[in-house]
């Protein structure tokens, strides 16, 4: 097993040094994602890629394509290191870093296995949050026949690359929001297991959130139609599934 660390980034040149900093003491190679962020963002992860150049490189996107399209560029410069697994967790410091260690031991001893944040929020989460998270977990569970999947918006989650490497090849995955969602649904369909991992989740260093109310709800609704239109077709192998 081989791992490093994926993270994308737009906007968060207040928070990003602090992750770094945490991820530091985990001793794995980190590619930050840089999705065409500001000017000043910019700057800030310039300046860490030098100052950390021993176990960290710094992919720069020309323009900003959503949280989806960083995390494909990290996967695939992963995949040309050599890397057999990437833990993709978010810029803003909402993951509790130290819970790395948790996902990796559960990775060794699944390593086939996606390893999927199980998010234990604290009061600073909004309660509408939340009530959108049931919605989306229960549109996953339809759509995989199965409750195998506990969260699949959390952004905190270590891939077997092997397994991303196929889907990529033959599926073109959601970009921006619909993400999150989209990989996970789709890498169960490919034969993927799930292992949840709680993990505690605050609210942003730096407050600053990229979700867009109705742009982000109605791109949610999207994928989980196509996703339930893909579950049709694939209801006989997925009932089997679970049976098994």
């Amino acid at each position: 097993m081989k791992a490093c660390v994926i993270v994308p980034v737009y906007n968060h040149e207040q928070a990003i040094s602090e992750v770094v900093a945490r991820l530091k003491a985990q001793d794995l190679f980190c590619l930050l994602v840089n999705d065409g962020s500001s000017e000043a963002c910019s700057n800030v992860l310039a300046a860490i890629a030098e100052r950390e150049a021993g176990w960290l490189a710094l992919i720069d996107r020309p323009e900003n394509g959503g949280k989806g399209a960083a995390v494909i560029d990290g996967f695939n410069e992963a995949i040309r290191l050599g890397f057999t697994h990437a833990l993709q967790i978010d810029a803003d410091g909402q993951h509790d870093i130290d819970d790395i260690r948790a996902f990796l031991a559960a990775s060794r001893r699944e390593p086939d296995a996606m390893i999927l944040g199980r998010p234990v929020f604290d009061d600073s989460a909004p309660k509408s949050r939340r009530y959108g998270r049931q919605f989306t977990n229960l549109w996953i569970a339809t759509n995989t026949l199965s409750l195998a999947i506990a969260d699949g918006m959390c952004g905190f989650r270590l891939y077997p690359l092997a397994a991303v490497a196929r889907l990529l090849k033959s599926t073109r995955i959601g970009r921006r929001m619909d993400f999150d969602i989209d990989i996970v649904v789709r890498l169960y369909w490919q034969g993927t297991d799930a292992v949840n991992v709680p993990t505690r989740v605050r609210y942003p260093y730096d407050g600053v959130s990229h979700f867009k109310l109705w742009r982000d709800n109605a791109m949610i609704s999207m994928i989980h139609a196509r996703l339930f239109l893909g579950m049709l077709v694939r209801f006989p192998q997925l009932l089997i599934r679970h049976w098994r």
